[in-house]
């Protein structure tokens, strides 16, 4: 009998490390857990997810919940967001292979407000009929382009090439107040490089907006009040400008 509970005794004084360990890693597991929410698949943590009620991150404004899905804030409208990658900071708006240019919204004025993204946004043009070239050399024609009607999520796959099809490499040298009917296109596809290698020139549709910025933005509502300031779709003010007078400084 002595044998046993000597047995159970060493049995139990091995168990020690591993109980202390879990009485370690249990609550920091807890921690996080009460740190991160999900918006259907996508987890929502710092710095959107507003846990300290007393000074309030002006991020958590900038993404809206709905249904289970996740979208991006501002006086435009809602944009659903398809993934948020924390580590480089950014978050991914979704859009369709081809958009009418009737429905045509600029990301730049998404992005209005927002540092750069770690790779460039691009906008691909389809069925253009303009007869004059590309009007700057950051506006060239498209290649290895799937054209309207692919299943591909992808942007440049064939060798075929498309006359009618344009592409800018890098939209933060396009004018805001550019237009795809300024070219006659009729159609648009929102994309981002895939990779920052020279050689490889993938693309793949969404627009990413960079959330890499201080948490602390003094008066976000001075720019609401400037003639053509940014409100709303930028970060400077996220709300409408008719509500620049009740938004917060922070």
């Amino acid at each position: 009998m002595q044998g046993k509970n000597m047995h159970t005794c060493k049995n139990l004084h091995r168990l020690k490390p591993l109980l202390l360990m879990l009485n370690l890693i249990y609550p920091i597991a807890m921690a996080e857990d009460a740190l991160t929410s999900f918006c259907g698949k996508i987890p929502i943590r710092s710095p959107f997810l507003n846990s300290n009620s007393t000074e309030p991150s002006l991020l958590h404004r900038m993404i809206q919940c709905k249904s289970q899905k996740l979208y991006f804030r501002t006086s435009l409208g809602l944009f659903p967001v398809s993934s948020v990658n924390y580590t480089r900071k950014f978050l991914t708006i979704s859009h369709r292979a081809c958009s009418s240019s009737v429905h045509y919204v600029s990301p730049l004025l998404l992005s209005a407000g927002f540092p750069s993204p770690p790779l460039p946004n691009s906008l691909v043009l389809l069925n253009c009929s303009t007869g004059r070239h590309p009007m700057s050399p950051f506006i060239r024609n498209c290649t290895r382009f799937h054209g309207c009607g692919a299943s591909s999520s992808e942007v440049g796959e064939q060798p075929e090439v498309h006359r009618s099809c344009l592409l800018v490499d890098d939209l933060e040298k396009l004018d805001v107040g550019f237009h795809p009917k300024d070219l006659n296109c009729s159609h648009y596809s929102q994309s981002h490089r895939s990779s920052s290698h020279e050689k490889y020139e993938g693309y793949e549709l969404g627009t990413r907006i960079s959330f890499d910025i201080p948490d602390h933005v003094p008066n976000p509502c001075n720019e609401c009040e400037k003639p053509n300031g940014n409100c709303g779709a930028g970060l400077r003010c996220i709300c409408h400008p008719k509500d620049c007078s009740k938004c917060p400084t922070l």
